[in-house]
């Protein structure tokens, strides 16, 4: 029998900080939450909306290294570039979603479209680490280029609502992102008058952004650049808006594991955090100018 989740906490935007010199970002977990508490997702960087001055040098964040995670990119405003020792490149708009698997190790460096940035603009992010389970995180680095135009939606028959799904299934649409692990990744767009009703695993961990506009969360009021996290006590939530919103939803089976984090690294044990950095100094993460 399906029943509501209750809201655990409304977590207002932290206080920012900057990624390199592109990216000022309000970190929302592992923050103050635990480090399993969202998994497999394991980090929520959200960059609000922020008005960038033209640059003939376009911002970004120089080369660095990642092992046992992935990265996924989603562009709501602006244009970002990547590159990576894997030969992967791509540039996301607004929309567009980038999901790099780091994996055994990868370097990458990210940075204002070169063009975008010659004429500045409005820039809005949001970057979620998706952690992988022991048995994948050495496997071999990726990368999943999605525009927004290649996206299955499932629109509402009063058309007040559509769900893009990026990764999972919702109303027997698919995402096209694929995932080590069960994992549930929509951007979800209201009307005024829109009502979506919402069921995951009460296992799954669960936490809404707000992107855009304030919506009611079951009976809870919540504006825009705000996260809710969800208690695991029930499958349904209800989410509805009298204004035009745009909400990230996330929901996935937790990785029972354990996790040892350092600085890029997200892996099991102490020891694969040192063995990390001597591969690192050894090459094996490839190279990048």
């Amino acid at each position: 029998m399906n029943e509501l989740r209750s809201i655990e906490k409304v977590m207002a935007p932290p206080a920012p900080h900057w990624v390199g010199n592109a990216f000022r970002v309000h970190n929302f977990f592992p923050g103050n939450l635990d480090m399993k508490r969202m998994s497999p997702f394991f980090l929520l960087d959200y960059g609000a909306k922020i008005e960038f001055p033209p640059s003939n040098i376009p911002r970004g964040v120089g080369v660095h290294p990642h092992r046992g995670f992935e990265t996924v990119t989603i562009a709501y405003h602006g244009k970002v570039a990547h590159h990576d020792s894997a030969g992967h490149s791509g540039v996301i708009g607004e929309g567009d979603v980038q999901w790099m698997t780091a994996a055994s190790g990868i370097l990458h460096k990210e940075y204002h479209e070169e063009e975008w940035s010659k004429k500045g603009g409005l820039a809005q992010m949001a970057q979620i680490w998706v952690n992988l389970p022991a048995k994948y995180k050495m496997s071999e680095p990726k990368y999943q280029p999605l525009k927004h135009s290649d996206f299955n939606r499932f629109v509402f028959p009063d058309k007040t609502a559509e769900v893009e799904v990026i990764a999972g299934n919702f109303k027997d649409t698919k995402g096209i992102a694929s995932t080590f692990t069960p994992i549930e990744m929509y951007n979800a767009y209201l009307k005024k008058g829109a009502s979506v009703l919402f069921s995951f695993p009460k296992e799954y961990n669960t936490g809404f952004l707000i992107i855009e506009g304030t919506v009611m969360v079951n009976d809870k009021t919540v504006p825009a650049d705000h996260f809710v996290l969800f208690a695991n006590d029930g499958t349904d939530i209800q989410l509805s808006s009298g204004e035009n919103a745009v909400v990230l939803v996330l929901s996935g089976e937790p990785i029972n594991e354990p996790i040892v984090s350092y600085g890029p690294f997200v892996m099991n044990t102490k020891q694969e955090i040192l063995q990390a950095y001597e591969d690192l100094d050894k090459g094996k993460f490839g190279f990048l100018e």
